[in-house]
């Protein structure tokens, strides 16, 4: 019988908190149409992720993975990091 693989759901985003251990906070920015007056808007979400290695600062740029429950509010893993913020 041949296995089926869920493909995980990935998201780009903003880290915008790593204050926890092992976890960041990423903000997730996305574009919506008002439904009466159709003018563009931008909605963000903060999502959890967890970051095994305490590697992400505040500002890099991260795909973040939809993973099983690892605490109340985090399910997403960090997958890789894009770019790096800049240091001032």
């Amino acid at each position: 019988m041949n296995e089926v693989q869920k493909k995980s759901k990935t998201l780009t985003g903003i880290v915008v908190g790593n204050k926890m251990d092992k976890t960041i906070s990423v903000r997730i920015e996305r574009t919506v149409q008002h439904p009466l007056y159709e003018k563009i808007l931008k909605r963000t979400t903060k999502l959890l992720a967890h970051d095994e290695k305490n590697e992400c600062n505040e500002g890099d740029e991260v795909i973040i993975e939809s993973y099983r429950p690892i605490s109340k509010n985090k399910s997403w893993v960090l997958q890789k990091i894009i770019n790096r913020a800049q240091k001032v």
